[in-house]
């Protein structure tokens, strides 16, 4: 009797590297939150591991942007020596 064929078992795949995902970020106006944006780009050159630190410090550098509008403007200085709040009784 022949001995039954065996199929060699499949060669293991290699995973696929990272590659850009494609998404579009569109310019807002603001120079700071336009380079946060691009700073996603480097999550497309990094392994799904590498992509938490890249949306966490974009996640951040927002937060502090939206912080900071809240915040308002700063008080303009007052002249010099003169403290900003001129206590007379």
């Amino acid at each position: 009797m022949p001995e039954p064929e065996t199929e060699a078992p499949p060669e293991p795949v290699e995973p696929a590297g990272p590659s850009p995902l494609g998404v579009v970020r569109t310019p807002t106006g603001d120079a700071g939150v336009d380079a946060l944006l691009e700073r996603l780009a480097d999550a497309d050159h990094l392994a799904a591991d590498g992509h938490t630190e890249v949306y966490e410090d974009v996640h951040r550098g927002l937060r502090e942007a939206l912080s900071a509008l809240d915040a308002g403007p700063a008080p303009a200085p007052g002249p010099a020596g003169v403290p900003p709040y001129n206590h007379r009784s």
